[in-house]
Formats: structure tokens, C-alpha cells, sequence
């Protein structure tokens, strides 16, 4: 498998393969609305796909199609798998030690509370790590924040925020992701 695949490309493609698997007949659109993108970028998903020799299609009915993963699908299927998951459990760790380290300095500081600012998968993996290390979160704007953007996590002191009050939404302490 290439290195240079991004993790979003990886997961589309790992998406497109399980569904077409699951359901040789399914629809172009069925599909668009399960990776949330257009029906004509599906079209070009699933051409590159074909071109690369890991999808067949053929014509089941007049207007219907259906999509047959090859054997080198198949394997690609199943690579994807794997690197899915490498990749998932690294991001997992990579999370956990930067949220350890900003709770660390979080205490250094002198404070005992964190506010996390953001949300999704990495926002909880932040909270639970906090729970975990005995550090409540807290929603008061005077705390301590870790900022989760995207995959990326920055820790903000109340007293930075004081230095820098028109600039409050920026990551001051650099990228801790």
C-alpha cells in the first residue's frame, strides 16, 4: 500500500469496498449518502477503482448495475483494514500522551480543572484521559483549555488567554498535536 494515501482516502475507499461487498447491487446514490459526497464524485470513485483492477462492474438489469470485488479487492479490502486500524490506534495513542502531557503542565501550572474545547472522537479520547488521570473537565471559561482542532490538540493557560484577549481563539502554545 502507498504511504502517501491519507487517512480520508483510505477510509473512502475501505467504505466503498465493505459496501460493494455487502451489497453487490447497490446504487451510486445509496452509496453517495453513506460517505456523504455527490453522486458524480462517487461515479469517479468508483471508475478509478474499476481502472485499478480492484472492481468489476457489470450490467444486472436495464438501468441497474452491479459491482463484483476482484480477488486484488478483495486483498486491497483487507490491507485497508489493517491500516486502518494501525493508523486509529496510533492517532488513539498519540492523543492519550499529549492530553497527558498537557494535564502535567495543566497541574504544574497549579490548576486542578480542564476545560476541552471541541468535540468528536478526539475530544473524548482528551476527556476520558482526564478522568482517567483524576483531572475533572469542567465547561468554566477560567480553567485551563485543551483546544482540539481537527486531529490536533493545544493546551491554553488562563493566563495566556489574559496576555492575548483578541486573539482567544488561536493556539498560543503551539501545536501539540
Amino acid at each position: 500500500m502507498e504511504n502517501n494515501v491519507s487517512l480520508d482516502e483510505t477510509s473512502r475507499d475501505l467504505s466503498l469496498l465493505t459496501s460493494i461487498e455487502q451489497n453487490p447491487d447497490v446504487s451510486q446514490a445509496t452509496l453517495a449518502d453513506e460517505l456523504g459526497v455527490a453522486v458524480g464524485t462517487i461515479n469517479w470513485y468508483l471508475k478509478r477503482l474499476i481502472a485499478k483492477g480492484y472492481v468489476k462492474v457489470k450490467r444486472a438489469q436495464r438501468k441497474k448495475l452491479r459491482y463484483i470485488i476482484t480477488p486484488e479487492g478483495i486483498a486491497l479490502r483487507a490491507a485497508l483494514t489493517v491500516d486502518y486500524i494501525r493508523t486509529s490506534f496510533n492517532l488513539y495513542r498519540h492523543t492519550r500522551k499529549k492530553t497527558a502531557n498537557a494535564i502535567e503542565e495543566i497541574r504544574i501550572n497549579g490548576y486542578t480543572q480542564v476545560n476541552i474545547v471541541g468535540d468528536g472522537e478526539i475530544a473524548e479520547v482528551c476527556r476520558l484521559t482526564c478522568l482517567e488521570a483524576g483531572m475533572p473537565v469542567t465547561t468554566n471559561p477560567t480553567s485551563p483549555k485543551i483546544v482540539i482542532e481537527g486531529i490536533k490538540l493545544a493546551l491554553k493557560l488562563p493566563d495566556e488567554e489574559a496576555e492575548n484577549p483578541s486573539d482567544s481563539n488561536t493556539i498560543n502554545r503551539g501545536n501539540h498535536g
